[in-house]
């Protein structure tokens, strides 16, 4: 017999930490002050749904399994009922995919219960 897929619980707005989070991440990929705006613009956007398994083909990225410490961090709080901070995403329509600028582990961990649970986000 299969175990019951968790309840995802989701806090309402990203945690204050996620925001330099993701600035740290963007400024690898884009010039310093289009990040700011990116910010900016990401602490403005409201809170939209996605299944995770559309988030991670337009990132284009691979699934963490697991063994990766973060991700299994983020496995326990959702069968504790631990409620996650929302994704932040922005659109690299030049590049024609999503990137994940804080939430990456969060997505991971999700997936592994369900890979059609709706992941609250915040996208530009």
């Amino acid at each position: 017999m299969s175990k019951p897929i968790p309840q995802i619980c989701w806090l309402p707005e990203p945690e204050e930490h996620d925001y330099p989070a993701a600035d740290s991440y963007l400024r690898i990929i884009y010039a310093d002050n289009k990040v700011a705006e990116m910010v900016t613009k990401l602490r403005a956007a409201p809170v939209v749904q996605f299944k995770a398994k559309d988030i991670f083909r337009a990132s284009q990225l691979s699934l963490l399994g697991v063994s990766n410490s973060r991700v299994e961090r983020d496995r326990v709080k959702i069968s504790d009922g631990v409620c996650l901070s929302p994704l932040l995403l922005v659109r690299d329509e030049s590049n024609g995919k999503v990137v994940i600028a804080d939430g990456y582990h969060r997505l991971c961990a999700l997936y592994g219960f369900d890979e059609d649970a709706l992941v609250h986000c915040k996208i530009i």
